[in-house]
Parts: structure tokens; sequence; C-alpha cells
């Protein structure tokens, strides 16, 4: 099996007074066009990792039998806290797993696919998808790499194990970079 863990429990700080996942984006909360390329893609779980308003956010996620909830109540501590949360819910017999930003809502289930290929194929460690010379989320880890998340600390991502483990890393080319554009602010939900 191999799970996705969607990172869910930010609490929008450079967006002010909203939540960027509850917004609407093309009529349809932000989190869900990610959830939509993960529920068609060929991974087996979406691991959803809540914390900041996660009532308001279950309420919105469009229902489908592949999502297990989890909640990190230390969200306030930084995307490695949600990451570990996550990881609770992946299983020591899954192949791997593929961590994915839900703010970026032209992820493709095609490029999703292609990670979760990569780590059937299980010759890398990290499989990370590159358009040039910029790599991007998501993000996808044989199981092994799993014990290495247990130390990482604070506002630290997927990218960081790509850093510390570049040679055992496969890049997978993309041909578009709008793939790993992620909604900060007001005005990209006008784009």
């Amino acid at each position: 099996m191999i799970k996705a863990i969607l990172l869910a429990a930010g609490q929008s700080k450079r967006l002010k007074s909203e939540n960027k996942l509850i917004k609407l984006y093309k009529k349809k909360p932000l989190i869900n066009h990610s959830l939509n390329a993960l529920h068609k893609s060929k991974v087996n779980k979406v691991i959803v990792v809540l914390g900041y308003q996660k009532k308001e956010l279950q309420k919105l996620i469009k229902k489908n039998n592949k999502n297990i909830f989890t909640y990190n109540k230390e969200y306030k501590k930084g995307m490695a806290s949600s990451i570990k949360v996550g990881l609770r819910k992946v299983n020591k017999k899954d192949k791997g797993f593929i961590i994915v930003q839900s703010d970026m809502p032209f992820i493709k289930s095609s490029d999703i696919n292609k990670i979760y290929n990569s780590i059937k194929s299980k010759r890398y460690l990290i499989y990370v998808l590159k358009y040039r010379n910029k790599v991007g989320n998501p993000i996808g880890f044989d199981i092994s790499t799993m014990k290495k998340f247990k130390r990482v600390k604070g506002d630290v991502g997927a990218k960081f194990m790509v850093k510390r483990l570049k040679k055992e890393t496969k890049f997978i080319r993309i041909n578009n970079l709008k793939s790993f554009k992620d909604f900060d602010k007001v005005s990209d939900f006008r784009t």
C-alpha cells in the first residue's frame, strides 16, 4: 500500500483572518482541489492531517472511501509536527508514502501517479517532481525513510529530506511549473 499524507493543519498566517483551505477557488474550497487529484490517483489511502479549524474543514472535505482523518493538536509547532502525526497512520508494511500540500490546486493525479509508480519500483528512497532546475511538492518516500522524520522539527517539510538525501533521490521530470504553485495570498485566488 502507498498512502498520501495531506497536510491541512496550518493556520494560513499570510492570509490574515481567513483559513485559505476553506476559501473558495473556482467555486470549491481550496483543499478539495488537491484532494480531488489524490482521489483520482492510484494512492490507496489519503491521510488528512487536520489542525487549525478542523471541524469547519472536515465539513467541507469531499467525502471518499480513501480518506483517513487525523488531528495534530500541536499544529502551531509547524509542518514537521503534522508530518509526524500523518506518519502514525502509515504502516511499516506499506511500500511508501507521499507528502502532499493542501494549498496546491494545480497538482495533477498523473504527477501523483508518477511518484506512486516510482515508489513501487523501490530503486530510491525519495521521489520528487522536477521542472527544469526547480523541485516541488508532492514528494514520495520509500517506507524505510519513516524513522528519519523523527528528529525533524519546526516548519520543516519534505524538501528538507530531499536536501539531506540527494544521492538517494530520483527526480521525476514534469512539463509544467504551474503544478508547484501554492496559494498564500488573496491575489493567488484570482489566477
